[in-house]
This record gives structure tokens, sequence and C-alpha cells, in this order.
């Protein structure tokens, strides 16, 4: 007879009772429940008390364990961004993937045995998990079961505040969550008529289907109607001839805080993973009497779901009709090289490479001097603290001179426009 300890006691997250014969066994059985769920409680007694979901964290991998632990240490800071408390992270390094459970049977074993002791419901995979996956891993561990995309999408559930924003989120939920709907019958038969063809009609499951279909296809019609009215927007500021200037960057890098200090905004900023959703467009006038449109828009991240990219088209397309990107970079971040890739890569996949783009060093304040600046003139960027006015003036005079750059280059394109219309013109004549 065996039971589980509340805390791990030699190694061992269990305890054997030992006797002779199973009936010279005493124990009060009663007794030794009610204690060891009373020690369990206690455990996580102040998650409980605070009704926020305790959830352990979970990566496999198969190549190199320090960046399976840094992505594993965002997963954590996604997942205390979305409302979780982190019970506890586990990372399995394996040879292959095991096709049905992604991780070993045995470690899922144990991993039965610490989510109790832990007193957590919810295991999170730093993974997409495949629809089957899910079920299998479900059904052995009687677990809620999660992936990254899904804790993603379930973030920006929160986040979203427009009637546009939630549109996009719910596009993306429903295009992740139509593959993984699951019957629970086996009548999977169509509704059908003919010979041969009657069937006791539609299941639930096809039912599910059809209305997840239909909800996307509504989706789809109304957040073309949202592209719509952003193209007679675009419309109306390219009559303004007004440069359109965006930041963009990783989440969490300070562009909201950026976009506050320079246009003296209100946009909700917070130290949290994707804090701002909804993007935000101001006119900026700088010192020299120029006049610009400044946009906030959403953050980027390492794997960020193919179905909520293509969910966002709306407010990416923000980003063509950009003149300048301005690429926020959260230098004290120990791994900013990897989210400047990051974003790279991002705007490689949006075919957005062709666009001007200055790499703004955020948080100089944070880390060393030499090191703020050694990045900025590597990168012919800018070194700043978004919370104090006193770094940007570099900033906006960097601004300044590429606005005036392109406005000059603008009038010698119509000039040149001009000229050649006027030859064509005599050459016909």
């Amino acid at each position: 007879m065996a039971y589980l300890l509340p805390h791990e006691q030699n190694g061992r997250n269990w305890a054997i009772l030992k006797a002779e014969h199973v009936t010279r066994l005493d124990l009060n059985f009663a007794e030794l429940v009610d204690s060891l769920e009373e020690e369990l409680a206690r455990a996580g007694a102040v998650e409980t008390r605070e009704g926020r979901d305790r959830a352990i964290l979970i990566g496999v991998t198969g190549r190199d364990r320090m960046a399976a632990e840094e992505s594993l240490e965002e997963l954590a800071e996604l997942a205390r961004s979305a409302g979780l408390t982190v019970a506890a992270t586990i990372l399995q390094k394996r040879p292959s993937f095991d096709p049905r459970f992604l991780m070993g049977k045995g470690k899922l074993s144990e991993l039965m045995i610490q989510a109790l002791q832990l007193g957590s419901d919810l295991l999170v995979f730093d993974a997409e998990l495949t629809p089957s996956q899910v079920r299998s891993i479900t059904d052995f561990t009687e677990l809620r079961v999660i992936d990254r995309t899904q804790l993603i999408l379930d973030l920006f559930a929160q986040r979203a505040r427009s009637r546009e924003g939630k549109l996009q989120v719910e596009m993306a939920q429903v295009k992740y969550l139509l593959p993984r709907l699951r019957g629970r019958d086996d009548a999977l038969s169509r509704l059908t008529g003919g010979i041969g063809g009657r069937g006791p009609g539609e299941t639930k499951l096809e039912i599910d289907r059809r209305r997840m279909q239909e909800r996307l296809h509504r989706l789809s019609r109304e957040l073309e109607k949202v592209r719509a009215q952003r193209r007679v927007r675009r419309e109306g500021r390219r009559r303004h001839h007004l440069p359109i200037l965006s930041i963009i960057g990783y989440t969490n890098a300070g562009k909201s805080t950026l976009f506050n200090t320079l246009t003296h905004a209100s946009v909700l900023s917070e130290d949290k993973l994707f804090a701002t959703l909804d993007p935000t467009t101001r006119r900026l006038r700088f010192p020299r009497e120029r006049e610009v449109i400044i946009t906030d828009t959403v953050g980027f991240i390492r794997n960020l779901p193919k179905n909520l990219l293509e969910a966002f088209k709306a407010t990416l397309e923000e980003l063509e009709e950009a003149d300048l990107l301005i690429h926020v970079i959260d230098l004290s971040h120990p791994r900013f090289m990897d989210h400047m890739a990051a974003v790279d890569s991002i705007l490689a996949s949006l075919n957005l490479t062709h666009k001007p783009v200055l790499k703004v060093f955020n948080k100089m304040d944070l880390v060393p001097p030499n090191l703020a600046a050694l990045q900025a003139r590597i990168h012919q960027g800018v070194a700043i603290s978004a919370i104090d006015e006193r770094t940007l003036p570099p900033l906006i005079a960097r601004l300044e001179d590429w606005v005036e750059d392109s406005a000059r280059r603008l009038e010698a394109e119509k000039e040149k426009a001009l000229a050649a219309d006027l030859l064509d013109t005599a050459v016909w004549e």
C-alpha cells in the first residue's frame, strides 16, 4: 500500500506501508486520508485564496537545452501575464518526441503525482500540440491541457478592448479550435438522402463544426469591413501627405511607454506581455514645425501563431502604409538580440523588409552606458529611456532629419516626374 507525500522525501514523492500480510495492516485509513489532504491543501493555500489557476509548464526538447530553458522562461512570463500561477516548470530532453504524448509516458506519470502534490490541474506545453496529442495527454492524466498557442490566444482575448480586436482574436480562436473538435460517439453520419445513404442525421460534432464554419465565415466578412474602413482612413491620411511612423518591437519592449511619452497619450502600458493589443494613432508635431502620424502597434513574439498573424492582418496592414518603422528594443533583456531577430523574421513573413527601420534601444538607464553606445553605433540607432523625456532629443532629431530627407526625396521625385511629362508632351507635339 502506498500513498502520496505532501513534499518530496529522499528523492521520492510517495511512501509505502509495509506489513506481513494485508490483514495485519494496522491503519486508521480515514485519519490518514484526512491528514494528507490537509497537508496537501496547506501547500497551495495562498494560491487557492487568490482564486488563480495553478499551472505546470512543460518543455520537451531535442535541441540545445539552454535555448529550451529560455523558451520556458518566456512561457512563464506569458502564463503570469495571463493570470496563472506557475506551480512548477519541467524540461525533458529526448532524442525524439513521443508521437502520442510528446514526452515519455513514465515522465508523464511522475507529472501526475507532482500535479497532485502541488494542487495543479492545468498543464501548459511549450509547443504546438496536435489535436490527438491533447486528447491522449488529457485522457491519460485527467488534467486540463493547453499548448503555447492556446495560451497566447487566451492572453490576447483578455487584452482585446476594441470591437476590431475582439473580432480578430475570436477569428484566431475559431481557426485554432475547429480541427480540435472531438466526438463522443461512433454515429458520425452526415444528413444524406437516397438508398443506402440514409442515416440518423447530423451528430453533435458535425453540428458544432458547421456552426463554427458559419461563425468563421461571418467573422471574415466583418473583418473585411474593418479592412475597408481602415483603407478609407489611410486614403484620408495620404491626401494630407503626412509621413506615417509605426512603432514596432518585441512585446514588453516599451513601445506604448515611448508612444505615451512622445504624444502625451494615455495608452495602457504595463510590465506585462501584450499589455497593449489595439493599435493607437496620434498626430505628432516636431520642434521644426513638421507634422507626422505615429502609430503604436501590437507587440511581436517568437513563434507567433500563424492563425493570429492571419487574423490580425487588418491591424498589420497599417505597417504596409508606414513610411518608417521605429523598432523599439529592450536593451536590458538578456536575450535582446534574439528578440531583434524574431522581429526581423516576422517582418520578413509580412513582406516588409523593404521598409526603412530605425532601431531604438530602450531602457538605457538599466544597462552600462558603453553597451547602449555600442549597440546604437553598430545598428546606426538611438539609445533612450522611454520613461525619461530628457533622453529623447537625439531620437526626435533623427526622426526630424528623416522626415526632412523624405520630403526632399518626394519633391525631387515629383520634379523628375513633371520633367518627364513635359518631355513626353514636347516629343508628341
